[in-house]
């Protein structure tokens, strides 16, 4: 640990923050979780992540990479270990005017990516916060604002550069290195620390976004003409249906449909969203035209003890009626959690199941819980939440990494199906034989499932 400490001063040009330094309180954890590392790395360039991989490699203690510090189940810090934050990493540069190629540090966020491209009239589909990281988020999926007409954000990733866990800087694309480009895209931190990805942006205008909210009491109809609605819906279209919004009146609180029309043709605007408003009975409606970079959320810190819960599921057309009438029932009945469902067809859907390793392309809608409080609170709630997941579970399958909150190993078997497990495996042997990439919904090299 000395000779790996003493390598690591003298290689290392980044900050390097210890318990009892300077702005270590901040460093130490991420957004949704505390933590005590004994070592906080924030490299300048790739030099720099090189020789703290080394450094995490050599002294054997755990690693944990940040990006935006998003992740449910704390992946972005650790207890007694390595903490490598990019957050430093965060250029945005254009390098391709003609194929709107753009090129973006490790650890830059959404939101400083869209305020980048804004200027030059580009945009890249996304989460939905500003905060959140672009190497977590892309990663594992990426199901944003503009989802069902330009699919994943990892679907217009054409690039990358990494740090595998020898400290070699290994390029990946489909001409490099093509099996590592199929991995990264869906196999989240596992192979290695992604300093730079280059994407493919498009030209974008201001878009047409808010919310259309219904009555509680309507929800059951609402849902199912709304899932009904956006199968035929045109592309530019985006949806996620919110219920018991524990700000807005939990089980009382209006069935929130959210949309955003790709364009900022009014009339077309309206041809799309007014078959959403004629569902039921409209108690607001906020849709607006707005710059894209706009729409992005500011991302909200927990105060400190506060848990978030978050579980979620894929489910198929054909079992969508009866998911509607089960979190119909659901969100209007007490001691609901929070509910959002995402409409995750379109672009999603012509990408080819085995073209990367995000697994789950012909789904309909991604359903979602969310609980949050103190510790006791959350306790509390988890045999309720329990019995909800029961009732699903017959009509649903699979999982989002980025929206789960464990990293079990049945999380991970619902994430990654058998044959994409297994060829990520082989690639983690390849890239990661010992697995020190393994804060993460973790692929063993070692073990296929």
């Amino acid at each position: 640990m000395t000779s790996a400490l003493e390598t690591l001063r003298r290689d290392f040009g980044g900050d390097i923050i210890e318990p009892g330094g300077a702005g270590y309180e901040s460093a130490s954890r991420s957004v949704l979780t505390a933590g005590s590392p004994a070592f906080v790395l924030r490299p300048k360039n790739v030099g720099d992540v090189r020789a703290a991989v080394g450094f995490a490699s050599g002294s054997g203690l755990a690693l944990s990479v940040r990006g935006g510090g998003h992740s449910f189940p704390g992946f972005g810090t650790n207890d007694g270990g390595v903490v490598i934050d990019l957050s430093e990493l965060a250029s945005v540069e254009i390098v391709d005017d003609e194929r709107h190629l753009v090129r973006i540090g490790g650890g830059a966020t959404w939101g400083q990516v869209a305020a980048a491209l804004a200027p030059h009239g580009l945009a890249i589909s996304s989460g939905d916060t500003k905060s959140v990281g672009v190497g977590g988020l892309t990663l594992s999926g990426g199901i944003g604002w503009k989802v069902r007409k330009y699919g994943l954000a990892l679907d217009n990733v054409v690039g990358a550069e990494l740090v595998t866990a020898d400290g070699e800087v290994v390029t990946a694309s489909a001409d490099q290195n093509p099996e590592l480009f199929w991995a990264i895209r869906g196999g989240g931190g596992n192979l290695g620390i992604v300093t730079a990805f280059e994407f493919a942006a498009h030209l974008t205008t201001g878009v047409f976004f808010g919310k259309v909210t219904f009555p509680a009491a309507e929800a059951a109809d609402v849902l199912q003409g709304w899932a009904g609605y956006l199968r035929t819906a045109p592309e530019e279209l985006t949806s996620v249906a919110n219920m018991a919004n524990p700000f807005a009146g939990g089980p009382e609180a209006p069935v929130e449909i959210h949309v955003t029309f790709d364009g900022d043709d009014p009339e077309l605007a309206a041809q799309a969203i007014d078959p959403i408003r004629g569902l039921g009975t409209v108690v607001a409606d906020d849709v607006a035209l707005k710059p894209y970079a706009d729409i992005l959320a500011e991302g909200a810190t927990p105060p400190p003890g506060i848990q978030v819960v978050a579980r979620n599921a894929f489910v198929g057309r054909e079992s969508v009626p009866d998911i509607l009438q089960i979190l119909a029932g659901v969100g209007t009945s007490q001691g609901s959690p929070s509910i959002s469902i995402h409409h995750v067809t379109g672009a999603v859907s012509r990408v080819a199941d085995d073209a990367t390793a995000y697994a789950h392309r012909h789904a309909e809608l991604m359903v979602t819980t969310f609980t949050g409080g103190p510790k006791p609170v959350v306790e509390a709630a988890r045999p309720g939440l329990d019995a909800i997941w029961e009732k699903l579970a017959p009509h649903v399958g699979g999982a989002y990494a980025n929206f789960l909150a464990s990293a079990t190993e049945e999380d991970v078997a619902a994430v990654y199906p058998t044959q994409t497990y297994r060829r990520l495996a082989a690639v983690k042997r390849q890239y990661d034989p010992s697995n020190l990439f393994a804060r993460n919904h973790n692929v063993r090299p070692e073990l296929a499932l």
